[in-house]
């Protein structure tokens, strides 16, 4: 949630859903304005975004994927 608010320029809008038992997803929501940030050029931010939660996840056992939502 930190990495993403501090990319956005309407912190508020975020919203972000968990869902799964085995493999947990998180379903990022934000502003229609935002949406180009957080993809990025050629999906760079949100691949980067992926990797950095998925590296965070190896450290408690845990697969997580993040969907961003329109």
């Amino acid at each position: 949630e930190y990495l993403i608010k501090s990319i956005v320029s309407d912190p508020d809008s975020v919203r972000i859903h968990s869902s799964g038992d085995d493999r947990c997803v998180f379903s990022v929501t934000v502003a229609d304005g935002d949406m180009g940030r957080v993809i990025g050029k050629r999906g760079r931010v949100a691949n980067a975004i992926r990797t950095i939660v998925r590296a965070a996840a190896v450290a408690d056992d845990a697969q997580i994927d993040v969907d961003f939502v329109d």
